[in-house]
């Protein structure tokens, strides 16, 4: 068996990263990706590997040369590269392609060890890899039938996303027997360049084989192997996060900030939201107007508090939407003046806003870092503070004041002038959900000095839409941060959910209480791990603590890796007891939660 290998092209998409060096040039990770590639095919014991090069050839062919020695390597050129397309690259070596059973790879690739010998120890002689259909993959496309043949390969003018759930993504890792080289490949080849031209794909002669009902070519999918094509910044981006070393793996998976949905078939536990909203009605009817939302602008910051009055029951001159609760909390921390009393561990994007010379922090001080309003008040009675920060329930560590008692500290607030900044953004999922919110106009007024936040991505599902509110009856406060927002501050897409909601409540509080049932059960599953100890919570989340013999990085590597599963290391947050290993697990429906405990027992 021989390997063939497509190198011509000039990426042009990556930029700079090709300047002066061809795609297979670029480093993952600090490994090229030729020098990848050609140590998997060299564990195979290949009669040779032929690479056709193209831009840069020359540089390429020195390196591997320098590099590669003791491999059986031959080198082909395409000279004219740049206005061609791989199908002339192939049909360059067309005569060594008929020499030989051959692995036919685009040299762009970034893949798992494991799928060289998958596609060499198969039996069928003629054999595609691919990848079932996910959103960031690009290129050509395939149908099998039950059999696992390919029955149709998908031109980009031919795909339909209404039929996304039949599509397979082919890997570009082919392997093609002598005998279909020499009497099918190679002639359709040669008069499909004749009649088309050079500027093609040689997949397009692979799809006119398979029209004419061979089944010459079957399909092996790689199921949860990882893999990559880089054609861009943001693929290769991506790719440095999936084949990530150990002691890197976890910062450029944290240091993304979202945006998983990118990696195929990854579980997000650190994805904080409600699993079963919005409903399906309601994701109807937002797919309903898409065009609509997509290419109209949306309302300004009038109408916007407007719908937001009327979707959480608040007056208008006591709220303000944002662009997440991220923007309201960057201008409401820059507003604030004199010491702001923290409890920790807490959400640090508070305290990220804040002059450090100016916070007070309070740390529970027992193992499960509960606190209560009698706590705060106690602690913070003599500080000399200004503003007291409580998210509640608090994250990670999901210690939940009762409301009774939020408005209490919420008086004493009132009566030492202190601003009470209250993040309610999970109290959704609390137990009696739906009566422990603080919006509404009775409790505004009655505690003026009280602000109200809430991300709208939590409970709510929603954190593509990127929405939040700021709530108080303090008008000058909402003023304020009215003219620091932007007057197109929201998309038309959080626009039309907030005035559509009101129709949806039944469903939301449905979900609310199916969350509920689901996190008990999955707290009780999660205190079957014997490494687990695992802490009450009123939120969609529990913090755990990494006992003896593993620590919390291990446990997220290895979920990573093996499972493809993310979860966050909590260990070092501050207020968390440095000696300790933590981690913060989300909870997701029954299906991911089983899938995720499962992979802990294992």
């Amino acid at each position: 068996m021989q390997a063939i290998i497509l190198a011509a092209g000039m990426g042009r998409r990556l930029g700079e990263y090709t300047k002066d060096n061809t795609k297979c040039m670029v480093p993952v990770n600090g490994v090229r990706l030729i020098d990848r590639l050609l140590g998997q095919l060299g564990k195979q014991g290949l009669q040779r590997i032929i690479i056709v090069v193209g831009y840069k050839g020359k540089e390429l062919q020195q390196y591997v040369s320098a590099h590669h020695s003791t491999l059986p390597i031959e080198f082909y050129e395409n000279p004219i590269y740049y206005k061609t397309n791989n199908i002339y690259s192939l049909s360059i070596v067309k005569e060594k392609l008929q020499e030989d059973d051959t692995l036919l790879i685009e040299s762009d690739l970034i893949f798992s060890d494991r799928l060289i010998p998958m596609i060499v120890e198969n039996s069928n002689p003629n054999l595609a890899l691919v990848a079932k259909y996910e959103t960031w993959m690009d290129g050509t496309m395939v149908r099998l039938d039950e059999e696992q043949n390919i029955v149709n390969f998908i031109s980009k003018d031919a795909f339909d996303y209404n039929d996304v759930d039949s599509y397979y993504k082919t890997v570009n890792i082919y392997k093609l027997s002598q005998q279909f080289s020499q009497q099918k490949y190679v002639p359709f080849l040669d008069a499909y360049t004749k009649a088309v031209g050079t500027n093609e794909y040689y997949e397009n002669v692979l799809r006119i084989l398979s029209l004419l009902n061979g089944h010459d070519m079957k399909a092996l999918p790689i199921g949860n192997e990882k893999w990559y094509e880089i054609d861009d910044k943001q693929d290769l981006d991506i790719a440095e996060a999936l084949f990530a070393d150990e002691k890197d793996i976890i910062r450029k998976y944290y240091g993304r900030y979202g945006g998983f949905w990118r990696f195929p078939q990854m579980l997000d536990f650190c994805y904080l939201v409600n699993p079963y909203f919005p409903s399906r009605r309601m994701k109807d009817e937002l797919r309903a107007n898409f065009d609509t939302l997509l290419t109209e602008y949306p309302s300004g910051m009038k109408v916007n508090t407007l719908i937001a009055s009327k979707c959480f029951g608040v007056s208008e001159p006591y709220i303000v939407p944002g662009n997440g609760a991220a923007e309201l909390i960057k201008i409401l921390m820059e507003d604030s003046q004199g010491k702001t009393g923290f409890v920790r561990p807490t959400f640090e994007e508070y305290p990220n806003r804040f002059n450090k010379e100016q916070q007070v922090t309070f740390v529970p001080q027992n193992e499960d870092y509960r606190y209560t309003a009698d706590d705060l008040m106690a602690f913070f009675a003599d500080m000399g503070i200004s503003q007291l920060m409580v998210i509640n329930p608090d994250n990670p560590s999901g210690n939940f004041i009762p409301k009774a008692d939020v408005l209490r500290l919420a008086q004493w607030c009132e009566a030492k002038g202190i601003r009470l900044v209250v993040d309610e953004s999970f109290v959704d999922f609390s137990v009696d959900y739906a009566t422990n919110s603080l919006l509404s106009d009775e409790i505004l007024e009655t505690y003026p000095h009280m602000a109200v936040m809430k991300s709208i991505s939590k409970s709510y599902g929603v954190p593509g839409l990127r929405l939040g509110v700021l709530a108080s009856a303090d008008k000058e406060l909402i003023a304020r941060i009215k003219k620091e927002v932007s007057i197109w501050n929201l998309n038309s897409f959080a626009e039309f959910f907030m005035q559509i909601y009101n129709k949806y409540e039944k469903d939301y509080q449905r979900a609310c209480q199916k969350f509920i049932d689901e996190r008990q059960r999955f707290e009780a599953s999660l205190r079957t791990i014997p490494f687990l100890r695992v802490m009450p919570s009123q939120a969609n989340y529990f913090l755990c603590e990494v006992l003896p013999p593993y620590t919390a990085s291990e446990i997220v590597i290895s979920m990573l890796k093996k499972h493809n599963i993310l979860t966050r290391d909590c260990s070092g947050k501050p207020g968390l007891n440095p000696d300790k290993q933590y981690m913060r697990i989300a909870v997701r429906n029954t299906e991911d939660n089983t899938r995720l405990v499962e992979g802990l027992k294992n």
